[in-house]
């Protein structure tokens, strides 16, 4: 029996706005967990991104709406954009209640959030730092609140926000209602569910199957130094109408975006960092076919439902391999074929059986296309364009023109030679890129060594073996653009995790956690790479960074 939201018997102005949203089935995460929420117990549900879990803690949360002074629930995210997804959707199904929701997350002015807290806020959907912001301030009072949600609670992990939640949860009343959402439950998200949930009640979701009979998946072993250069000449190459590559962070896909465009590949890039607007500027672009090349990372990803996309590339792999079947499961939909191409460092080709594993099928290895084949396509794309305008005929002006020219006594074959000279003079300016043929595993890296990536999960990605590992020679230098090196004297002898960093930075400097680059922990100094326009942020707030109750200093290394 299908159950429908009208069962649920929510509020008439809930069922309302559940309508005019054109929804009728509610999803199985939904379907387990309204009812549970609607009694008020503890709830934890594990289940996947786009399962509809929003809805599935929105709609109680809404229908127990009571007005008061002080904000009654608050949901608290790891990123600012899924803060304001999740605040924008409780906008909408909270409409007829005239329910008072607010965003509030770093990188933006406090005035507006302060100003409307004082107004009066019904439902607060944060990231844990600016929360915390707030609470110290003075201008946001959780006394009030009977309802919290931890959204996405293994990502706040990942990104270090273990402590300000638990510091957040701490300063709700004891007898309010915690509603837990996780893709996966580590031990330390039980062990926060054991500390401050009573009795939680558990709806588990099955991870959907996902077909990838229509995707074609390909990979190529190239130095992490060359990748740019492969991704450029598989472009030359490949049938692209629409591409979507994965990176690991915000900073990333700026980068790689601008290069790409700078050899000749218009692309933009999707991050956290943009305004909800100008991603929807950019992605309507993107559907429509004014821009074929969108960079992203997976947080950015998100929501992002595009049924024609031909291609996607793992420029960085995920270290997830079900995050590696979301990915790739963005192509070939619709009934259509797509492919999948990603490209594997020597050291990141341990991870090929993980992905095999989870996909059931194998991956294909190919070459890629040398100097040669790249001329050779370029030559052949020229013909076929020949043979398409010769088939219209319509260039009677030019022929008037050729005419003129052999009334000048010029060869007929020599004025076709010099105009296909013409035509492909562009090409001069994108010389084939150079890729070196991986011929040995590169050295692994040292021990302590972490590469952060989104969310600081990044495993180490070897650099090109023909380099060798400069950073153990110098380590004041940053392997990436763009960064700049930090060093603080606690070590692996202090018990440091690269966790503890990113949590404590992003939390007092008020910095996205996935802005901060890589970590390298040696036994009595630690080193860390963060943006270059954001080091005087970081330095400002020395003084106030700490691993468990022991302060420390960041200094430029």
């Amino acid at each position: 029996m299908t159950t429908e939201f009208t069962s649920l018997n929510l509020r008439p102005e809930l069922e309302q706005a559940i309508v005019e949203l054109g929804y009728v089935t509610p999803t199985p995460i939904q379907e387990g967990m309204i009812p549970l929420m609607l009694t008020g117990v503890d709830v934890i549900g594990q289940a996947q991104t786009g399962t509809g879990k929003t809805a599935a803690f929105a709609l109680p949360i809404l229908h127990n709406y009571i007005h008061q002074r002080l904000p009654q629930a608050l949901v608290l995210a790891p990123t600012r954009e899924l803060a304001v997804q999740v605040a924008a959707a409780m906008e909408q199904y909270g409409k007829h209640l005239k329910a008072r929701v607010l965003a509030v997350y770093g990188g933006q002015p406090y005035g507006p959030q302060v100003n409307q807290l004082k107004r009066g806020v019904d439902i607060v959907v944060g990231t844990p730092g600016r929360i915390i912001d707030l609470m110290e301030r003075k201008v946001l009072d959780l006394s009030m609140v009977k309802s919290v949600v931890l959204d996405e609670a293994d990502e706040m992990l990942n990104m270090g926000f273990i402590e300000p939640v638990e510091e957040i949860l701490s300063a709700t009343p004891s007898t309010r209602q915690t509603a837990l959402f996780s893709a996966t439950l580590p031990v330390r998200i039980r062990s926060l569910a054991d500390r401050f949930m009573r009795d939680p009640q558990s709806v588990t979701i099955k991870k959907a199957t996902m077909t990838l009979a229509g995707t074609e998946q390909r990979y190529y072993l190239v130095h992490e130094g060359d990748k740019l250069s492969a991704l450029t000449n598989l472009f030359e190459i490949e049938p692209i109408t629409s591409a979507l590559i994965f990176v690991r962070t915000r900073v990333e896909t700026g980068q790689l975006a601008s290069q790409l465009s700078a050899r000749g590949f218009p692309a933009e890039a999707l991050n956290g960092d943009l305004e909800q607007n100008a991603r929807e500027q950019i992605l309507g672009r993107f559907r429509s076919g004014q821009i074929k090349v969108l960079v992203a990372t997976d947080v950015a990803a998100r929501g992002l439902d595009i049924d024609n996309i031909s291609h996607v590339f793992n420029y960085q792999l995920p270290d997830d391999a079900e995050v590696y079947v979301h990915r790739i499961g963005r192509t070939g939909r619709a009934g259509k074929t797509g492919i999948a191409i990603s490209l594997f460092s020597p050291r990141e080709k341990r991870r090929l059986r993980e992905i095999e594993h989870m996909t059931k099928q194998a991956l294909t290895l190919a070459k890629l296309p040398t100097s040669a084949d790249i001329m050779q396509h370029r030559e052949n794309q020229v013909l076929e364009q020949m043979k398409i305008w010769l088939g219209r005929g319509r260039y009677q002006r030019e022929r008037e023109l050729i005419a003129r020219l052999v009334e000048e006594g010029n060869d007929p074959m020599e004025l076709a030679a010099a105009a296909l000279k013409l035509a492909r003079s562009s090409e001069k300016q994108r010389p084939v890129a150079n890729v070196a043929e991986v011929v040995a595993e590169s050295r692994p890296s040292h021990r302590g060594e972490r590469e952060r990536g989104e969310y600081g999960r990044g495993k180490p990605q070897g650099r090109d073996a023909r380099r060798g590992d400069r950073d153990s020679v110098n380590k004041r230098v940053s392997h990436e653009a763009g960064m700049v090196r930090l060093k603080l004297n606690k070590g692996k002898e202090n018990g440091v995790r690269p966790n503890d960093i990113v949590g404590t930075i992003a939390h007092h400097a008020d910095i996205p956690g996935s802005s901060i680059g890589k970590i390298r922990i040696e036994d009595k100094f630690t080193y860390v790479d963060v943006p270059e326009d954001l080091v005087e942020k970081v330095l400002k707030h020395n003084g106030n960074y700490r691993i468990g109750k022991d302060k420390f200093t960041l200094v430029k290394s």
